[in-house]
């Protein structure tokens, strides 16, 4: 479903994504960890193609993402082919990014309107379905003002949901909440996981989350995978000492 072929990102001289490769298989759900600055969050935001990359291409449900075929040739996405492309992908940010002067309803209906082309009526019941699903159905008409921030974290997940993405990222999506709410968040992301059909990737702090929901997990230092495998491996057995200082310290803490 995601396919990143010898993807490098820098910023001058700092290399972020070193020569990335990761295959993402349809439906599965992978834990992106490691140290800040290690090119968690870049993964992503390559993916909602909010940075472009310097070299290598990355594939989306069997396409190329980042480039579109051209006489044969690979050349870079124009906006049309990004735009088309980014509506098979879902992002819920660290910080809610919700529109404050929109209900929570609105919110969810926007982008179905004035991207997909939905009716009102067809968009507002497509968002009432979605809030109802992240247990807020009571909460339609308020204001992200009026909401706790678990609450609007689940707006936000609800408004990602609403363009029926093939896959959802998800960055750090607790790390802005108060600990008694990251409980809730984490059992919309649980139930999406259970009930949906959705390829998922999270860069995510929360180790014991990641261990039991996550399929795969990957441990990124340097812009580079250092280490990869099933959470019970990874977590009980680590074979590379950098991954084995970095749990070490992040358990610790915990």
């Amino acid at each position: 479903m995601v396919r990143f072929e010898k993807v490098t990102k820098a910023y001058g001289p700092l290399v972020v994504l070193d020569s990335l490769d990761l295959d993402i298989a349809p439906d599965e759900k992978v834990a992106i960890i490691g140290p800040s600055g290690s090119g968690k969050t870049t993964v992503l935001r390559m993916l909602m193609t909010l940075e472009r990359i310097n070299d290598g291409v990355i594939y989306v449900d069997g396409e190329p993402l980042t480039h579109m075929e051209k006489n044969g040739q690979l050349v870079p996405a124009d906006q049309r082919h990004l735009r088309r492309m980014r509506g098979k992908i879902g992002m819920v940010f660290q910080h809610f990014n919700l529109f404050p002067h929109m209900t929570a309803i609105k919110n969810c209906m926007e982008a179905p309107v004035t991207v997909l082309g939905l009716s009102k009526a067809e968009a507002r019941e497509r968002a009432a379905e979605l809030l109802e699903m992240v247990g807020l159905g009571d909460k339609l008409d308020h204001y992200p003002s009026q909401l706790s921030g678990g609450q609007q974290q689940r707006v936000a997940i609800a408004r990602a949901l609403a363009m029926r993405p093939k896959i959802m990222l998800f960055d750090e999506v607790t790390s802005a909440l108060d600990p008694e709410l990251v409980g809730e968040v984490l059992n919309v992301i649980r139930k999406l996981g259970t009930e949906h059909n959705l390829t998922m990737l999270m860069v995510t702090h929360q180790m014991g989350f990641a261990k039991e929901f996550a399929d795969r997990v990957c441990f990124f230092y340097g812009g580079r995978i250092v280490e990869e495998g099933k959470p019970d491996e990874l977590f009980s057995a680590p074979e590379n000492e950098r991954t084995r200082q970095f749990l070490s310290a992040v358990l610790e803490a915990t």
